[in-house]
């Protein structure tokens, strides 16, 4: 085999560029390569083509003759490429029949795109109402640096290795005594897991579920879209529930069968209920009857402004509710830090699917988590938000008020969202939206968390408030307004 060329750039025989066929000008910066490096480019450069698709499968290559004297490298460079990438299978030859692409390989997709969640839909918005993210340009960038140089200096070498499924210990004690402070939870740090969000708890929970015969879990109706997709995904179906004005209902539930439920207790997702004590009691009784187990999801149990905070329902009986919650709202989703904490029954077998999952969460973002909440930053990081977050959603009520005189509003004592219920003036609900679409503001319907259409009338909106500043606020109602206005005209 010939070595890797002896022809330099800048060779003179080399033809100038426009004498090659255009097909293969994209090989030029490989054959101008340093010498010791040429034959790997130029390798590199033709797998790229055919994954790409810029060489299609069934092209026919020049002859290593021919291409070598084009490109000005010698011809055992161009040989060896050819040899290479036929072992590879993403080229073909035969005897005497030339050198062609494989026509098994296929194109590569398009570049990667985000595909965050509600990333594609926000496209070109204006304004974008929808809930679930808070402002992550409130995310404490300067105290999260400081604990990640206060944790790299002190965690021992053997920190490194892999770590205990639950999660770091220091995190699991920092969050014990944070969550029994904040939410009255009963926090025991050996049932206590560590997890990538409330979304891996609920999957870890569904697992277990299933494990165990659970065909099917209860979910509140309007309620969560997601939580009956993480479901599904471990093989469970879902039973839609309604609600009444005290919360879950009590009658539909015990006619399900089911013996699992999920629950947003201390600010229900998303009509804003708060249980009702005469709930809450009633939903553990039936839980203790029917041996089964309820899902608390306290989404944003930090988040209240106009009434006292509700503790956790897992306090009242630890051993039927799963208690689950993460920084998501209160620093930023792209953390990936939540917690799950578990009834003694079920605590070794969710670690143990914890472990065949991921084997752990990374040690340093659990370091640098432990050591925010020790040092009292993540109690300021809460008190910064609720002060932003209680500004923006007066903004928005305000602004409801001015625009859409008569929209009825609940859900505002907490959370990062209200739900608005425009006057049945407003016309019907697919042209409010349609109309809103054409002006780049982006909305959740009631509808879209699983409830029937509004029975008195009135156009449900879900209204994310959290991420926006007052200004953006203000101005993206002033906009849907003028689009409901302008739309009526022209219809006129």
């Amino acid at each position: 085999m010939t070595s890797s060329g002896t022809n330099s750039a800048a060779d003179p025989h080399r033809p100038a560029a426009g004498s090659l066929s255009p097909a293969w000008e994209l090989l030029l910066p490989a054959a101008a390569a340093p010498v010791r490096g040429r034959g790997r480019a130029l390798r590199s450069a033709l797998r790229d083509a055919v994954r790409s698709g810029r060489l299609a499968g069934g092209t026919r290559l020049p002859s290593s003759r021919e291409l070598a004297a084009d490109l000005g490298v010698s011809r055992g460079l161009v040989t060896e490429a050819y040899e290479q990438l036929t072992a590879e299978s993403y080229l073909r030859s035969g005897r005497g029949a030339g050198t062609w692409v494989s026509e098994g390989v296929r194109a590569a997709e398009r570049p990667v795109r985000d595909r965050a969640p509600g990333a594609a839909g926000t496209a070109g918005a204006r304004v974008d109402f929808r809930p679930g993210t808070p402002d992550l340009s409130l995310f404490p960038r300067g105290a999260w640096a400081a604990a990640q140089r206060t944790v790299f200096g002190r965690l021992p070498h053997g920190a490194l290795g892999y770590p205990d499924p639950r999660g770091l210990p220091e995190l699991r004690e920092a969050l014990a005594g944070l969550l029994a402070r904040r939410r009255g939870v009963v926090a025991d740090p050996e049932r206590l897991v560590v997890c990538s969000g409330v979304a891996q708890a609920t999957t870890l929970l569904g697992f277990v579920l299933r494990d165990e015969g659970v065909v099917s879990v209860g979910v509140e109706d309007p309620g969560s879209p997601e939580h009956s997709s993480l479901f599904a995904a471990t093989g469970l179906g879902t039973v839609p529930l309604p609600l009444d004005d005290e919360g879950l209902a009590l009658a539909p539930l015990e006619r399900s069968g089911v013996r699992a439920v999920v629950t947003t207790p201390a600010h229900q997702f998303p009509t804003g209920i708060g249980y009702s004590a005469r709930r809450r009691g009633e939903l553990l009784g039936w839980a203790r009857d029917a041996d089964a187990v309820i899902m608390e999801d306290d989404y944003d149990g930090d988040f209240r402004y106009d009434r006292a905070p509700v503790g956790a329902l897992q306090g009242l009986d630890p051993e039927r509710v799963v208690y689950t919650g993460s920084v998501s709202k209160s620093l930023a989703p792209g953390l990936r830090l939540g917690w799950l904490i578990a009834p003694a029954a079920l605590t070794e077998r969710i670690v143990a699917r914890k472990r065949t999952m991921d084997l752990g969460n990374p040690v340093l973002d659990q370091a640098v988590l432990a050591d925010f909440i020790v040092r009292g930053g993540y109690d300021r990081q809460l008190r910064r938000c609720q002060r932003a977050y209680r500004e923006r959603r007066d903004a928005m009520v305000a602004a409801l008020g001015e625009h859409f005189p008569g929209t009825a509003v609940s859900g505002i004592a907490a959370g990062l969202h209200i739900i608005a219920r425009l006057p049945a003036r407003y016309g019907s609900e697919d042209v409010l939206l349609e109309r809103a679409a054409g002006a780049g503001i982006a909305l959740r319907p009631l509808r879209d968390c699983g409830t029937a259409g509004s029975e008195d009338g009135t156009l449900p909106l879900v209204l994310g408030y959290a991420h926006l500043p007052p200004s953006d606020i203000a101005r993206g109602i002033a906009a849907l307004a003028e689009a409901w206005r302008t739309g009526r005209t022209h219809s006129g």
